[in-house]
């Protein structure tokens, strides 16, 4: 099924990978009802990149409202919807876009089935708040009757060794082999500076992050699509995983991007981070920019302190 890869241009049935040249809803309007099992993306957060025209915040929910109903008729009773999301910012104060989109979403009945906490160590540093250290994922279901596996996303236990300590299981082994649930606060890190997979799109997926959804909420063949695809982080995660993968993108130097890391993606040549790699730790790794400039001139001044000549005093 998934031999002798192509990138197509426009949508059929019976396509593997599709990189649109466009605007999304023309994608998406040729897509039959009930097609997808997973859309998920993230839209422009509405604050002025460079990819984006910043507009009053009625009109940009406006916007992601028609692209969300068109991406909900689409999509299968079986299926899922996740939207990465951060803030929307106005004169400093911020509005956090997932609570303002979820009325669209169940207002089209779907069902929130997790709001899921993206944590990550890199970003701008505020001087007014706290930096923003966190974006959300909100994935909603058409029905009850949803995809989920959770055996392919599990994480190695904390404690594999631990026990019950009493009832009827006393004594055997209280930790589910295959691993844990990763519950809904995931520490992945995001794509910034030396990052393996970062290109020159400024808000660009790791595709560790799309590989678990489309991991856990879809089935092998099945349709995944990215709305906003960007570099093409969701369609490489598809692909990897026998999934078909589509998405649309408007900014030509993104097309071109996606094209190219799709390609190499095919090849296997594409770097990416690995799925549970541990997260850098640069203390343990030895980094010596974790010690402090200031600690380390007084830790110096110490030390001539302790070499300096001992004074001789008499009492005659």
């Amino acid at each position: 099924m998934f031999s002798n890869l192509t990138i197509e241009e426009h949508f059929s049935p019976s396509k593997q990978i599709v990189l649109y040249p466009g605007d999304c809803l023309d994608l998406l309007r040729s897509i039959p009802d009930e097609s997808l099992t997973l859309v998920i993306t993230s839209p422009p957060y509405n604050i002025g990149k460079e990819y984006e025209k910043k507009l009053k915040l009625e009109s940009y929910l406006d916007q992601q409202a028609a692209v969300i109903r068109e991406c909900v008729r689409c999509l299968s009773p079986k299926g899922s919807i996740c939207w990465q999301v951060g803030n929307y910012v106005d004169d400093g104060a911020i509005i956090p876009l997932d609570t303002a989109l979820y009325p669209i979403f169940t207002g089209l009945g779907l069902k929130m089935r997790n709001r899921i906490i993206w944590h990550f160590e890199h970003g701008l540093h505020c001087s007014r708040r706290f930096s923003g250290r966190y974006e959300t994922v909100i994935w909603f279901t058409k029905t009850d009757k949803y995809i989920f596996n959770l055996d392919p996303v599990r994480v190695p236990q904390k404690y594999p060794g631990k026990k019950y300590f009493k009832g009827p299981n006393a004594g055997k082994y209280s930790c589910n082999p295959l691993g844990k649930n990763p519950g809904d606060l995931w520490v992945i890190p995001n794509v910034k500076s030396n990052h393996v997979e970062k290109t020159e799109h400024p808000c660009q997926f790791p595709v560790e992050l799309i590989e678990r959804f489309v991991l856990s909420m879809t089935n092998e063949g099945d349709w995944v699509l990215d709305p906003f695809l960007g570099t093409g982080t969701t369609i490489i995660a598809a692909i990897r995983h026998m999934r078909r993968g589509a998405g649309a993108e408007t900014v030509p130097k993104y097309v071109d991007l996606a094209r190219k890391r799709i390609h190499e993606e095919i090849a296997g040549t594409l770097r990416t981070r690995p799925m549970n790699k541990p997260v850098y730790d640069p203390e343990a790794a030895g980094n010596s920019l974790r010690v402090p400039p200031w600690a380390k001139k007084q830790a110096d001044e110490a030390q001539l302190r302790l070499l300096e000549k001992k004074g001789v005093y008499s009492t005659k």
